[in-house]
């Protein structure tokens, strides 16, 4: 027998394990606690990519939840050497790293794909004796500070939107009692305990909590009544003209490799079309708000300036 027939199944063996070893390699920052908007999206995204055929390895998920994700993103943009490294983010950590003072320069990590949109519901515990957006506004009004509200972190876009549904109530935005939580489902326990008397969050992380009866949900921050929620009426039917969603989006890390960019934004439009994914968004009421590579950039730039506008413009921000 030859040498050479006899190093093929090493060759072979080794080059298994390399191809093996680079998969690994692929990790994902979900700077989020579980359970939450960001971790369903970064996790059910790189789900249905696998089963659409389109990166079909393994994938490592780190949460790092807290501030707005600004820590998560803080923790990956300190990485480097790992060509294959993405983050989840959105519009809340656009606010986040203004109210935080992070160090965090969106500019500098490669923009990948933005996926989603949600918009902001404003809830209550099921027997609350506001029925409907203009009687909780009125009872903010008449006492703010005895009026706790939860949602995302602050500067996020829950707080945002309870900031100018104050503007437009004639509430004062600096006595507003806003107190930020870890995640979707602390916001339904502390409206369900009484410790908040209302809150706010995508409606995928509310509808579950609403059907079964433990919460009620006043309005939505969208244009138009929702589809899949289509008894929710809107912020402005309810006679404010508050509009605002809440994006999602991958990041890549500052140091991937072009070529490894490009694969990646390809990747991800793949998956924007592909079956699978929108029967993901379709089941989770997720909006389809995709936008590749270097148009995300553009975007993220252009949406920085109208968040901390707002931000400013409500006193959150100096």
């Amino acid at each position: 027998m030859s040498l050479r027939r006899l190093l093929r199944p090493l060759l072979a063996a080794t080059l298994l394990c390399t191809g093996v070893a680079v998969q690994a390699q692929v990790s994902m920052m979900l700077p989020a606690n579980p359970g939450g908007g960001w971790d369903s999206t970064g996790r059910q995204s790189m789900q249905a990519m696998n089963e659409a055929g389109i990166y079909t390895g393994t994938v490592s998920f780190t949460n790092r939840g807290g501030a707005g994700g600004t820590i998560g993103l803080a923790e990956f943009q300190r990485q480097a050497g790992k060509p294959d490294a993405l983050a989840v983010f959105g519009a809340i950590t656009v606010g986040s790293i203004s109210m935080n003072k992070s160090p965090i320069d969106l500019s500098k990590f490669k923009p990948v794909a933005r996926l989603t949109a949600e918009h902001i519901v404003l809830a209550v515990k099921a027997d609350s004796p506001y029925k409907n957006l203009a009687d909780f506004v009125e009872a903010l009004k008449a006492n703010p500070g005895g009026m706790p509200v939860g949602g995302g972190s602050a500067g996020g876009v829950d707080h945002i939107a309870l900031a100018l549904l104050a503007q437009q109530g004639g509430v004062p935005v600096s006595k507003l009692n806003y107190i930020p939580q870890a995640g979707g489902a602390d916001t339904v326990t502390g409206i369900v305990n009484g410790t908040l008397k209302g809150g706010l969050s995508g409606i995928s992380e509310f509808q579950q909590f609403a059907e079964s009866g433990r919460i009620r949900i006043l309005a939505v921050t969208s244009a138009e009544r929702m589809k899949g929620a289509p008894e929710i009426p809107t912020f402005k039917e309810a006679g404010f003209d508050v509009e605002i969603a809440n994006w999602r989006g991958v990041l890549g890390s500052i140091d991937m490799p072009e070529d490894n960019h490009r694969e990646w934004v390809e990747r991800f439009t793949k998956l924007s079309e592909s079956k699978e994914w929108h029967a993901v968004m379709e089941r989770l009421g997720w909006e389809p708000y995709f936008l590749p590579g270097e148009a995300f950039g553009e975007f993220i730039k252009a949406e920085s300036e109208r968040i901390n506008g707002i931000l400013v413009d409500a006193g959150l921000v100096k």
